[in-house]
C-alpha cells in the first residue's frame, strides 16, 4: 500500500499556541477563506553558559529530567558584547509550557549564581515564529505530513504591499441586572449582545442566566469571528461572564474560542508599571484559542492605528495579534530584536550584564544634557515655516552603529567614529543589534509615508497613515528602550551617545539655516521654526536638500503658517514655553500644542467651547487680522458661558477623566481623583495605580470632601455641577488661548461681565 501524499495548504498564519506536550496548534485562514487547525511538534532550546567543568557536571544532574528532550553542546555567542563564540549547554525542553520551572530548577542547583541561563524568557508563540523564520498573518504553503509542519514562505516581513484575508470582527457587550448602584460580579447577566459590521445585532436577552451564556456559545460558533472586540474586556467583562458561568455550573461548557479549551475559573491580576514619568495599569489577558480578543480599554495601538496599524506591528515585530494588540510598543520592538539575535548565533541573557562606563562628574555634567532646544520667541508671527527631522534618533543610531556591543567595544580603541563631548568610540567591525533592527522600520515608514503622500485613494491613503503611525511608534520607542535598564541590548552610553550626536546635527541645521538668510524662531530637539522675509516655497526645499545632504539625516518641510502664537507661561507672563503654541497653516490645518484641547482630562464642555474660539480665530490670514478676531472668540465663550448658567450642558459633557499615579491609599492629600477613588472602593470597586477614574465637580469648596465630586457610576439622575468651578474652568482656558493679547482668566471674566453689561442696558 502506497503511503498517502502530505496535504498542502496556501493560506495566512492566525494564530499559534502550545496545544500539548511538544505539540503546538497553528491556525490557518486559507485562501478559499476556510478556518483551519492544525498541529505542529515544537521542542524549544534554552541554553546554559558558566565555567566548563560547571557545565559538565550539570549534564549529569539533568541526565534524567523529565522535562528534558535531549542535552547538547554548541557554540553561541553568550553574551551581546562577545566577539568570540563560547562553549555552551543547548537544552532542548519536551514542552514549552515548562521552560520556566526548568529554568527555576538549574537556578536552584547553580545557588543562583554559578550559571547563566539563556533563551529562556522568550514566548512560546514568538519562539515558534523565530524557529521557522514565520510571522503572524504570513502567507505560506503548509505541507502537512505525520513528521509535522514544513513551511514554504510566500511573503516577506519586508513587504508594503501585502494582502491578508478579511478578518471577521464581532463587537461583545454585556449588561447587568444590577441589585446596587454599582454592577457586582454577584449581579445576574440583563443580556448579551453581540454586533457585526453590515448585520442586524444579536441580543439574547430570553431564558436563565445559564441559558442565555449557552446561548452566547452557540451565537459565536456560528458567527465565527476571528476578533472579538470589547470594552474593558480584560479587566471586566469576560471575569464577570466566566463568574456567571461557574455560579451556574456552565463553566466547561462556557467556550468561546475555536479550539474547545475552558477558561479558568481564576483570573489572574494585572499588574502596574511605570514607563515614560507615567504610571500605567494593565489587565491579565484573556485568551481564546483560535480567536483574538481584543480589549479596546487595554491596548494603544489600537487607538493609535487601528487594526491596520495592529497588523504591521505584529508582522513586522513577529508578535502574534493578541499581543501586539495589548504589549506596549517597547516590548514589540524588543521582540524584532530578539529574532535577530537568534539569526545571529547571539544568546538572549536573562538577565542583562553590560554595566554602564564609569563617569566622573564633569562627563556626566557634559554628556548626560538630553537634546538641544531654542526657546520660542514669544508672541504672534507671520509667515514661519516649520521643519522636522524624519525620525531623527533611530537614524542616527542606524547611522553611527550604536548598540549595547558597539559602544565602547574592546576590538576598535581606535575607532575614528566617536561620540562628541564624550569622545567614547564606537565598533566599526561590525553592525550592531539595534541599528539592524531599527533599519527595517525607519525604511518600511519612509516608504508608506511616500505611497500615503502619492496615492489618491482614500481608502489606501488611510490605511498607508496608519500603517506608518504604528511604527513611528515603535522608532520613537527604541530611542528610550536604547537606556532601559531591563532592555537585553540597551546601554546608558549609547543612550546618551545618539543625544549627544542628535545635539551636535540640530545645531549644525541651524548654523546652515541661518547662513541661508532664515530666522530661528523656535527649535526643539528635531524641530525648527523658520522664518526669512519674502521666502519662497522652493527655498525651504532646497535648505532641506542641504541640509539632509550635510547631516546624512531626512529632514521634511512639513508646512508653512499663515500665523503662529507661542504662548508665555501660565505662572510667568514674559517666561516663554518649549511646547505651548498654536497656529494656522496655509493648508487650513491648525496645529495645537499645550492647550486644554490636547489634554486627556479636559471635560468635553471645556474641550467644545475652545474648539470653538480657534475656529473663530481661523478666518484670520495674518497677525493684525488674529488680534481683530479676539472679540468673535470672546462671543463663543459668552454664548458657552451663558449654556453653563441656564442648566443647558448635559452632565456627560462636564465629566472629568484624571488618572490615577499611585493606590489612592499613598495619596497625602485629598485631591479629586483620590476622592472619587475612596467612593468607588466603597462601593467594592477595584481601583488600582495606573487606573483613571471619572467624576463630576458637585461642590469643589464643600468642607467635606466626599461632596466636592461625585463618581461617574455614583451620579444620580438629579445630582447638579458645581457651576462656579466649570466657569473658572472656561475662563482659565480661555485665558490660556487669549494670553498671547495678555488676557488672563481674570480678565476673560471682566471682557465677558462688561458685554453681559452693555447688552442689559
Amino acid at each position: 500500500m502506497q503511503p498517502s501524499e502530505p496535504r498542502r495548504i496556501k493560506g495566512w498564519i492566525f494564530d499559534v499556541y502550545p496545544s500539548d506536550v511538544g505539540k503546538v496548534a497553528v491556525w490557518v485562514i486559507s485562501e478559499k477563506g476556510k478556518r483551519v487547525k492544525l498541529t505542529d511538534r515544537f521542542e524549544p532550546c534554552i541554553y546554559v553558559s558558566g565555567k566548563q567543568e560547571d557545565l559538565e557536571r550539570l549534564i549529569s544532574r539533568l541526565f534524567a529530567n523529565q522535562k528534558i528532550a535531549s542535552l547538547k553542546f554548541t557554540q553561541k555567542y553568550a553574551q551581546p558584547t562577545d566577539t568570540e563564540k563560547s562553549r555552551v549547554l543547548e537544552i532542548t525542553v519536551k514542552d514549552c509550557r515548562q521552560i520556566r520551572a526548568l529554568t527555576l530548577e538549574i537556578l536552584r542547583m547553580g545557588d543562583y549564581l554559578r550559571y547563566e541561563l539563556h533563551n529562556c524568557d522568550i514566548q512560546s508563540d514568538r519562539s515558534y515564529f523565530f524557529n521557522h523564520d514565520l510571522f503572524p498573518l504570513a502567507f505560506v504553503e503548509i505541507k502537512v505530513s505525520k513528521l509535522g509542519l514544513d513551511y514554504a514562505l510566500l511573503d516577506s516581513v519586508e513587504s508594503t504591499d501585502y494582502v491578508i484575508p478579511k478578518l471577521r470582527v464581532v463587537k461583545l457587550e454585556a449588561e447587568v441586572a444590577k441589585k446596587g448602584i454599582i454592577a457586582s460580579f454577584d449581579d445576574p447577566i440583563e443580556k448579551i449582545c453581540l454586533k457585526q459590521e453590515g448585520k442586524e445585532d444579536l441580543t439574547i436577552d430570553y431564558g436563565d442566566e445559564a441559558t442565555k451564556l449557552l446561548q452566547l456559545v452557540y451565537a459565536v460558533n456560528e458567527l465565527d469571528p476571528d476578533v472579538i472586540l470589547t470594552s474593558a474586556g480584560d479587566s471586566y467583562l469576560f471575569p464577570y461572564l466566566i463568574k456567571r458561568a461557574s455560579v451556574n455550573n456552565v463553566l466547561d461548557e462556557f467556550v468561546l474560542g475555536r479550539d474547545k479549551v475552558p477558561f479558568n475559573c481564576k483570573v489572574t491580576v494585572g499588574r502596574t508599571y511605570f514607563s515614560y514619568g507615567r504610571t500605567f495599569y494593565r489587565a491579565s489577558i484573556v485568551r481564546l484559542h483560535g480567536r483574538i480578543h481584543i480589549d479596546e480599554n487595554n491596548t494603544f495601538i489600537i487607538r493609535e492605528a487601528d487594526f491596520e496599524g495592529c497588523i504591521e506591528i505584529a508582522r513586522t515585530c513577529r508578535v502574534p495579534l493578541h499581543t501586539a494588540a495589548r504589549f506596549s510598543i517597547g516590548s514589540s520592538m524588543s521582540s524584532i530584536q530578539f529574532y535577530q539575535a537568534m539569526k545571529d548565533d547571539i544568546l538572549l541573557p536573562r538577565n542583562k550584564k553590560i554595566p554602564e562606563a564609569f563617569k566622573s562628574a564633569r562627563d556626566l555634567l557634559v554628556g548626560d544634557r538630553g537634546g538641544f532646544v531654542y526657546e520660542p520667541r514669544l508672541g504672534v508671527h507671520d509667515s514661519v515655516a516649520e521643519l522636522d527631522f524624519s525620525s531623527m534618533y533611530p537614524s542616527l543610531m542606524r547611522k553611527y552603529n550604536i548598540s549595547a556591543e558597539t559602544v565602547l567595544c574592546k576590538c576598535c580603541p581606535d575607532s575614528p567614529i566617536r561620540i562628541p563631548e564624550l569622545n567614547y568610540h564606537i565598533c566599526t567591525k561590525r553592525v550592531g543589534m539595534v541599528p539592524k533592527t531599527v533599519d527595517l522600520a525607519l525604511t518600511k515608514r519612509l516608504y508608506y509615508k511616500r505611497l500615503r503622500d502619492e496615492t489618491d485613494d482614500p481608502r489606501l491613503k488611510q490605511v498607508y497613515d496608519r500603517r506608518q503611525t504604528a511604527l513611528k511608534w515603535i522608532l520613537v520607542t527604541c530611542f528610550g528602550y536604547l537606556g532601559f535598564s531591563n532592555s537585553k541590548f540597551g546601554t546608558v552610553d549609547g543612550h546618551i551617545g545618539v543625544c549627544a550626536f542628535a545635539r551636535e546635527a540640530f545645531l549644525k541645521a541651524a548654523h546652515i539655516a541661518e547662513e541661508a538668510g532664515f530666522e530661528v524662531i523656535h527649535g526643539i530637539v528635531d524641530s525648527f521654526w523658520l522664518k526669512k522675509k519674502n521666502a519662497a516655497l522652493d527655498e525651504y526645499d532646497e535648505l532641506c536638500r542641504v541640509i539632509t545632504k550635510e547631516i546624512g539625516v531626512p529632514i521634511n518641510f512639513e508646512g508653512r503658517y499663515k500665523w503662529i502664537v507661542f504662548l508665555p507661561s501660565r505662572l510667568h507672563a514674559r517666561l516663554s514655553v518649549l511646547n505651548r503654541y498654536f497656529g494656522l497653516m496655509e493648508n487650513g490645518n491648525v496645529k495645537i500644542r499645550g492647550l486644554e484641547i490636547r489634554r486627556s482630562d479636559t471635560p468635553g464642555f471645556i474641550f467644545d467651547a475652545q474648539n470653538e474660539m480657534i475656529d473663530a480665530l481661523k478666518p484670520a490670514n495674518d497677525s493684525t487680522e488674529l488680534y481683530q478676531r479676539i472679540p468673535e472668540a470672546l462671543k463663543v465663550l459668552k454664548t458657552y458661558r451663558q449654556r453653563l448658567l441656564n442648566g443647558e450642558v448635559p452632565l456627560s459633557d462636564l465629566i472629568i477623566t484624571k488618572h490615577m499615579s499611585k493606590h489612592p491609599k499613598n495619596y497625602k492629600q485629598q485631591v479629586s481623583q483620590v476622592i472619587v477613588a475612596q467612593q468607588l472602593i466603597k462601593q467594592g470597586v477595584e481601583v488600582h495605580a495606573g487606573n483613571s477614574v471619572k467624576f463630576l465637580f458637585t461642590n469643589a469648596e464643600h468642607k467635606r470632601y466626599e461632596r466636592r465630586v461625585r463618581a461617574l457610576q455614583l451620579i444620580e439622575k438629579n445630582a447638579t455641577p458645581d457651576t462656579k468651578k466649570y466657569l473658572l474652568m472656561l475662563y482659565s482656558s480661555a485665558g490660556n488661548l487669549l494670553s498671547f493679547a495678555s488676557y488672563t482668566p481674570q480678565k476673560i471674566y471682566d471682557a465677558v461681565k462688561s458685554q453681559h453689561q452693555t447688552n442689559l442696558r
